[in-house]
């Protein structure tokens, strides 16, 4: 080239050089102008001042030749491209240094669900973050794994834990619709996010993801990583895995699921709350219908096989499986091994808790509960509406509405062990968790009485032994309790304290019986059948309250026991829990067996965490507690829980009413199990109709739960220990009968032996 030529091209140069500053020039200008609008000096003074100092750069640049305007242009780039590179190096290092090793997978056990089984066997509960039961790929359908694999990695066995393609693309998309790291990830990435990474949206996460991918890949198999994701990913609903998903949309185990259901799961995963088929059952219809296409487009299905799975019907609530039933049980449960295992054992180390509750008894006492208070409330509501109102204002109306529904509890122990085979704290647990079969304290009211007769017997009383069912009244001394001596009947009592109507400190307490009637001379027998109360604070006064007290403690009751005379009414506060407890070591001849709830506790591995040992004490002989269950025999037979005789086998109990109505009670045995009923309102008010009794109101409701409880039990009687013999009474005398007694008034007793009666009948019937 020659120099004339060499310097015309330098010329050129030099000429595009001085161009592109003039237009650079006149582009800033232009700028500075329409950035100067009224309103905004400063802006348009920082501009100028920007465009003085790219004046003066450009100035600097019109002394340079070609030659060095290209060398420092160069220059420039590769610093700037040197400081970008080192930049990026320095930002990897970073992401690679906040990477968890993917080892942590072989040992990673995620957050498991424990469950709580019944008798049976039967899952009532679980205690859970996520629910979650952990399954192998090989328990895990054929269909499940395909569907998977189609909807959401169909190049899963080809590639190497990232798809180029698919970044590429949904970096296209990331572009044209500006957002950022949106999809792109296959199986791997998913479950490195899954496991490893937080949920947010960052391009540095999605780096993160795509290393751990590669990483995850290097080192486990396709199966395991497979098998990984599907024991992790999430179904709505608070489940997670396959096998929980399965049991919660179909209450079945997941090996049993159908193509239809392995395509209508799959496609719940991007958005399990939008496609649940509980919320949304067309849409999820349309999911399933797009992962069949996919199944049928990698060949994994026929088109026979998808039609037929489509048309299969979509489930539109929860499976009975995660029925809420026991939930009070359940919450006894809870309390009393969360102590013992900590919080984050009992609610994610997948835990086995094997109970004593028995379903088949749980179920039907939940349902036959609910609706006889139900129709009580009902009841009390019509009687609220027909009541006239009081004639005067400020006078208290006849019947009084309720603050809240009426409440009930309800527990069946097997009477041998002290297991729980049913249990009901209230009529509704999300409403309120207060449990009444074991928290509440109420006046045990008449359902006391047993506590007293035992007592008795213990004191050298028999069941023939005449008692007193007559008027008497107690005063108070300032220390105790005393009997008003020669108080034997209204007019007496009404003379006895009339010298002490003046004083404000004295205290008197007339008891009386239910009807307010007075049958005088009676049996043991009777009494107990009828439910006298003055006959019972008759035998409270011969034998003392202490001892009554301590024969409560003795069977099982744990609360504190005040012993005055008082006792004998049941005015005491105890648990429904302690009077079945106390009740079933009758039934037991006399041994007490403790309640308790857990059979079994094992770890996630199968070890035994602890085991159940029965507590058995011995309380009371064997003869005395056939004696005093024989009477309450008679309460069923002949006294106030006749209702209970239409179950037509051999039942032992005792009703209760306390004072006003405010508590109604049955207590029930067989000689294998012991079930309580209570029922009353929280608030401590009387039951709307004043006449309601515990015979009349429990007894009903408590007959018609054990006759399915006892259904299918056999029918035995209550074992008669050696020492007892049985003779041939007079009802009303308690002597022995004569052949010309009537049969109505014979009745063949039971007595320890050495105590049955001498005399014979001289009574004119």
């Amino acid at each position: 080239m020659t120099l004339p030529s060499c310097l015309e091209q330098a010329d050129r140069k030099m000429a595009a050089a001085n161009s592109v500053k003039s237009l650079f020039i006149l582009g800033m200008y232009h700028f500075s102008l329409g950035a100067a609008k009224p309103g905004r000096p400063l802006q348009r003074f920082n501009i100028i001042n920007g465009m003085n100092i790219v004046r003066r750069f450009l100035e600097y640049l019109d002394g340079l030749s070609a030659r060095e305007l290209v060398l420092k242009t160069v220059y420039i780039a590769g610093v700037l491209s040197a400081i970008v590179i080192l930049a990026a190096a320095l930002l990897m290092r970073k992401i690679l240094t906040d990477i968890p090793s993917v080892d942590k997978l072989d040992e990673y056990t995620p957050s498991l669900t424990t469950y709580v089984y019944d008798i049976n066997n039967n899952v009532i509960a679980e205690f859970s973050v996520e629910k979650r039961a952990i399954l192998p790929l090989s328990k895990i359908p054929v269909d499940m794994q395909n569907a998977v694999i189609a909807m959401e990695d169909r190049n899963f066995f080809r590639h190497w834990g990232i798809s180029p393609r698919g970044i590429a693309r949904a970096l296209l998309r990331d572009i044209l619709h500006r957002r950022t790291a949106q999809g792109g990830s296959t199986l791997t990435q998913q479950l490195s996010k899954l496991i490893f990474l937080k949920p947010e949206k960052t391009i540095t996460r999605k780096i993160k993801e795509m290393v751990l991918a590669l990483q995850i890949e290097r080192n486990f198999s396709k199966r395991e990583i497979l098998a990984l994701y599907l024991n992790q990913i999430y179904f709505g609903a608070g489940v997670y895995g396959v096998q929980s998903a399965s049991k919660l949309y179909f209450g079945k185990d997941v090996s049993e699921m159908t193509l239809g259901e392995c395509s209508l799961l799959t496609g719940l995963i991007p958005s399990p709350e939008r496609f649940s088929p509980l919320n949304n059952p067309e849409r999820s219809k349309q999911r399933r219908r797009l992962v069949l296409q996919r199944m049928l487009a990698e060949n994994y299905i026929t088109q026979a096989e998808a039609e037929a799975a489509a048309a299969e019907p979509i489930p539109t609530e929860k499976s009975s499986m995660f029925a809420s039933h026991a939930a009070y049980f359940v919450e006894y449960v809870r309390q009393q091994l969360e102590p013992k295992y900590g919080i984050a054992q009992l609610w994610k180390g997948g835990m086995k808790i094997y109970t004593t509750l028995d379903l088949s008894m749980q179920i039907p006492a939940e349902e036959i509960m609910e609706k006889n208070l139900s129709r009580h409330d009902e009841a009390a509501a019509k009687l609220l509406a027909e009541a006239p109102k009081p004639e005067n204002e400020g006078e208290e109306p006849e019947v009084v509405k309720a603050t809240a529904p009426l409440q009930g509890a309800f527990l069946i122990l097997d009477t041998r062990t002290g297991a729980i085979k049913a249990m009901i704290g209230g009529r509704n647990f999300r409403d309120s968790k207060f449990n009444r079969a074991t928290q509440s304290a109420r006046q045990a009211g008449s359902t006391f009485k047993p506590f007293v007769w035992m007592s008795a017997l213990m004191s050298g009383y028999t069941p023939a032994t005449i008692i007193d069912d007559s008027p008497m009244a107690y005063y108070y001394d300032g220390k105790d309790w005393r009997l008003l001596e020669g108080a034997t009947d209204q007019y007496s009592i009404d003379m006895a304290i009339q010298p002490f109507l003046g004083d404000k400190d004295f205290k008197i307490w007339v008891p009386n019986n239910y009807d307010g009637k007075f049958r005088g001379r009676i049996t043991l027998r009777h009494g107990l059948e009828a439910s006298r109360n003055l006959a019972s604070i008759f035998l409270v006064t011969r034998i003392g309250p202490t001892l009554v007290a301590d024969v409560g403690h003795r069977a099982g009751i744990k609360r504190h026991l005040e012993a005055v005379p008082s006792i004998g009414l049941g005015t005491s506060l105890v648990s429904t829990i302690e009077m079945a407890s106390a009740f079933s070591t009758f039934a037991n001849g006399g041994i007490h067996a403790a309640p308790f709830g857990v059979l079994r506790v094992t770890d996630n591995g199968g070890r035994v965490l602890e085991e159940a040992v029965p507590e058995e004490t011995e309380a009371f002989s064997p003869q005395l507690s056939y004696v005093l269950v024989n009477m309450m025999k008679g309460v069923v037979q002949r006294g106030t829980g006749a209702y209970a005789s239409r179950l037509k086998r051999p039942l032992a109990g005792k009703t209760g009413t306390t004072q006003d109505s405010k508590d109604m009670w049955f207590i029930g045995m067989t000689p294998d199990l012991t079930a309580a009923a209570w029922m009353g309102y929280d608030d401590m008010s009387s039951l709307t109709m004043q006449d309601w009794t515990g015979g009349g109101t429990v007894v009903p409701w408590w007959t018609e739960i054990m006759e399915v409880v006892l259904k299918d039990q056999p029918v035995r009687d209550f074992q008669v220990p050696e020492g007892v013999v049985f003779v041939t009474v007079d009802r009303e005398t308690g002597k022995l009968s004569l052949p010309t007694c009537p049969a109505k008034n014979k009745l063949l007793e039971a007595f320890i032996k050495g105590t049955e009666p001498k005399e014979f009948c001289d009574a004119v019937h």
